[in-house]
């Protein structure tokens, strides 16, 4: 058996590498080590059904013939469970790795020392032609700026920049970067968020506390949008806008940041010609008056043309149960045929007592036990949701219980189920009915006030 692994610590990088990998060699399974960063638990917390993903605990090592190190080659760095492969002499060996030291090695080497290690991949995708999905290229353009400082760091190599490019040529989403990274905080980022504070001012719309800034810039300034976020977490408010005035350019860049389910900033941009998902977005307007445009931005507010979508607009339905004595064997077959990752389990009076998942199968060690009643191997932890809760609500659960799927339930009874799918359907702004006209209504009249 090929497995594919990382350092423990697993950090966006490393999860890029290891999903990269995949790509390169399709036959081996990607192992993650237990311990991850914070930001890529959340992450993996929304899109880890989209990664066949293998805890260190599920190899069998004596079944392991190729081990493939990536984002690092020092036999310390790996998961413990992993340590027992040291000692294997029959082991072939393949690294991929940005880094100068490591003690292990390998018959097949791929060491560069470019700023990230997922670049190494890129360019080997490339260079097979590989095809890969907007997901996976937002995913190791992750990776890319994680480890260089959005290509900032003094490591950042041309390689690097290359890389990130024919990923943004490949859909990497942009909008979702700033969900999972913090980035990078200078002293020009320091001296514009300083002059917000010193003219901040707080209201309320609809019982929301809203501050809403005007600045004038000259030129491009990067990592506004975070500029935004330390904003709104300053001055403790619900909704933060900033209007960015280029003056040299006469146009205006406006971000906001929600930390309420109730307003959808993605939703309030798109009808200012831009885009973003519900707590982030942005939109360049150009020729635009700063007063009039604020103007607008508050009638919007008030109007009330932000409402956040529920879970029964996003959730998937009808929902399709088994029966807690279905045998395993029956809810496998039921899986493959429908194309589902998991469903909600039922007894005999239509309660709810479980629910299955592909992975739950894992737990299938020897034939015999596909003619158990799939209650033997179901998650009895329910966690459920009522229908009139939102998406970002539905993710902290997920995020919280690490499961990749919810019965939606409305006077006791489910109705429905979100999954990682629905969310992400959301969350990366998808949603049929979201998408932005090339110059909304709203633009062409700011242009002509």
């Amino acid at each position: 058996m090929k497995i594919i692994t990382t350092h423990k610590g697993s950090d966006f990088d490393a999860l890029s590498c290891l999903v990269a990998a995949t790509i390169i060699y399709p036959d081996a399974k990607p192992i993650l080590p237990a311990t991850i960063n914070a930001n890529l638990k959340n992450f993996l917390a929304i899109h880890k059904d989209l990664f066949d993903l293998w805890a260190p605990k599920e190899v069998d090592l004596d079944t392991v013939d190729t081990l493939i190190c990536v984002d690092t080659h020092s036999w310390s760095r790996l998961d413990p469970q992993l340590s027992g492969l040291s000692k294997k002499s029959d082991l072939d060996i393949i690294v991929w790795d940005h880094h100068k030291e490591g003690d292990i090695e390998a018959g097949e080497s791929h060491l560069s020392q470019t700023g990230a290690a997922v670049t190494l991949f890129v360019q080997q995708i490339e260079k097979e032609r590989k095809t890969i999905t907007p997901i996976q290229a937002t995913l190791f353009l992750i990776g890319i700026y994680e480890d260089t400082g959005h290509l900032s760091y003094p490591t950042t190599r041309p390689e690097d920049a290359y890389a990130a490019g024919f990923l943004l040529d490949r859909n990497a989403d942009l909008n979702i970067l700033g969900t999972f990274l913090q980035p990078a905080y200078g002293k020009k980022q320091k001296e514009i968020l300083f002059n917000m504070i010193q003219q901040a001012e707080r209201s309320e719309v609809n019982g929301f506390s809203l501050s809403v800034c005007q600045m004038e810039i000259h030129g491009r300034v990067e990592n506004l949008a975070m500029v935004m976020q330390m904003y709104r977490e300053l001055m403790n408010v619900d909704v933060a806008i900033g209007i960015f005035r280029d003056v040299e350019k006469n146009k205006c860049m406006v971000i906001g940041r929600s930390g309420v389910d109730e307003i959808n900033i993605g939703v309030l941009m798109r009808s200012l010609g831009g885009g973003g998902h519900p707590g982030a977005g942005s939109a360049l307007v150009k020729g635009a008056n700063p007063d009039a445009l604020l103007e607008t931005i508050l009638e919007l507010l008030k109007g009330n043309r932000y409402s956040s979508v529920m879970l029964s607009d996003i959730m998937s339905y009808p929902v399709v149960t088994v029966n807690a004595r279905s045998s395993v064997g029956e809810v496998a077959m039921m899986l493959r045929e429908m194309g589902c990752s998991g469903m909600p389990v039922m007894d005999d009076d239509d309660n709810l007592v479980g629910v299955v998942s592909r992975r739950d199968f894992r737990k299938v060690k020897k034939p015999k036990q596909m003619q158990s009643p799939i209650k033997a191997i179901m998650s009895r932890n329910i966690v459920t949701i009522e229908y009139d809760k939102s998406a970002f609500e539905a993710a902290r659960l997920m995020i919280r219980h690490d499961i990749g799927r919810i019965p939606v339930m409305k006077e006791g009874k489910i109705i429905g189920i979100i999954t990682r799918s629905d969310i992400m359907m959301y969350f990366y702004d998808i949603l049929p009915e979201s998408t932005p006209p090339a110059e909304s209504e709203i633009q062409k009249e700011l242009v002509k006030t």
